[in-house]
């Protein structure tokens, strides 16, 4: 009888070992010291995406960015990434999921510079859009707004 317990104790360690592998562990989002610098003449433009928004979850969708109808990355719940673009001007968008919606939001982008670009889920209510549903929203951040966000998500570097 004593040995039986010890199977079943020893069995449901190695139970609670295996489960404590398999809880959520916790995200260390890349430093930002590992990102290189800007290159010369060039403008870097940073998009995120929250990892808990306010505006509930979407977990399986990941909406395209495009900056001037091209595609610049997918942007997955709890990540940031961030693309080099020439001095100009650019219109960014995002994939429609959920209601189709004309939003956009434009930039001029100087050399050296950094701007920040956030991808939420938005109630259409709430952008003032006509009819219901929600879709992805693109926005321009602060950088002080940005700079709290970043460390706090999964860096997937430079796309």
């Amino acid at each position: 009888m004593e040995e039986r317990r010890r199977k079943w104790a020893w069995l449901g360690a190695l139970g609670l070992l295996a489960l404590a592998d398999c809880t959520a562990q916790p995200r260390v989002a890349t430093s930002q010291a590992q990102v290189p610098p800007v290159e010369p003449g060039m403008a870097r433009v940073w998009f995120f995406r929250q990892s808990d928004p306010t505006g509930g979850n979407v977990f399986a969708a990941d909406p395209i960015v495009y900056a001037n109808g091209a595609p610049v990355g997918d942007v997955k719940q709890g990540t940031a990434f961030f693309h080099n673009f020439p001095p100009g001007k650019y219109r960014f968008t995002v994939q429609p999921f959920g209601t189709p919606t004309r939003e956009h939001d434009t930039l001029q982008l100087e050399p050296g510079t950094q701007s920040y670009v956030q991808v939420q889920w938005e109630a259409n209510w709430e952008a003032n859009r006509t009819g219901g549903g929600s879709s992805f929203t693109v926005l321009t951040s602060s950088p002080a707004v940005a700079q709290q966000y970043l460390p706090t998500l999964t860096n997937l570097g430079q796309r």
